[in-house]
């Protein structure tokens, strides 16, 4: 399992870092991830019972990350607008069933799908598509998925205090802490990437090191409800996309905002 991840891994890297030096090529890898997430979270779904609108939340997805891609906005705050559009796509689309049974499950699941996958990652195209993006988009990776080989390598080896065994048995607070400082050392390491200090940098790794960690427990404690252990098996020894993107999807959003004011006040 450990050889599985590590070769999973570093193709896995090599394949990003290569994509990320061209920005459309960078969006377009996105992309295809979000689309085969939705597809991974939507059949994750279909396993715990739930009637969900599969395909048509897959392609709703698909728009967010390819109208970024474009620089396509409708408004200001379109990706909102549109949440409301596939709402309300959805909800009509509910008045064609002939059973009103477990309408509010599958409209609300739909569109939670659209948002925790599509709109979150799509904050890493923005992400790249900012002044200095090559540098922060390499970082904010560096920081998240190094902290989540620290957690796994620190906690397979001296792992002993359950972190939340309700949700992730094999998560430790030792494993927790390596992570974290994984994090921590990613980003200081990122120093030459970014035109920011070291206390920037601190506090990068300490805040979204932490939020990589929420992130892949919020995702964990889904998979417990659907009772499956991986939600796909496209990366041998890591599962699908969404147990490789977990990590990130709160990381995103927090990461684009919170640079987007250090560079407007820069």
């Amino acid at each position: 399992m450990l050889a599985k991840r590590i070769i999973s891994s570093a193709l896995l890297i090599i394949f990003i870092t290569l994509a990320t030096f061209i920005d459309w090529l960078c969006a377009l890898v996105i992309t295809a991830f979000i689309i085969t997430g939705l597809y991974e979270f939507f059949t994750m779904l279909e396993h715990k019972g739930i009637n969900i609108y599969k395909y048509v939340g897959i392609g709703m997805g698909a728009i967010i990350p390819l109208s970024i891609s474009l620089r396509f906005e409708l408004t200001r705050s379109w990706e909102l607008f549109f949440a409301l559009l596939a709402m309300l796509f959805v909800t009509i689309m509910q008045f064609r069933r002939r059973s009103n049974s477990g309408a509010i499950i599958g409209i609300s699941t739909t569109v939670f799908g659209v948002l925790y996958i599509s709109w979150f990652l799509s904050f890493f195209i923005k992400i790249r598509y900012l002044p200095q993006g090559l540098g922060l988009f390499a970082m904010v990776l560096l920081t998240v998925k190094l902290g989540d080989i620290g957690a796994y390598l620190v906690g397979s080896r001296f792992g002993k205090t359950p972190l939340m065994p309700r949700i992730s048995p094999k998560k430790s607070v030792e494993g927790a802490v390596g992570g974290l400082i994984f994090s921590i050392l990613a980003a200081l390491a990122s120093k030459p990437l970014v035109d920011l200090s070291y206390l920037h940098l601190l506090f990068i790794g300490i805040s979204f090191g932490a939020l990589g960690q929420l992130g892949d427990l919020s995702e964990s404690l889904m998979k417990r409800d659907c009772e499956i252990k991986d939600t796909g098996d496209i990366f041998p020894g890591l599962g699908g996309v969404l147990d490789v993107v977990d990590s990130l999807l709160f990381v995103g959003p927090a990461f684009y905002f919170y640079m987007s004011v250090i560079l407007t006040n820069s």
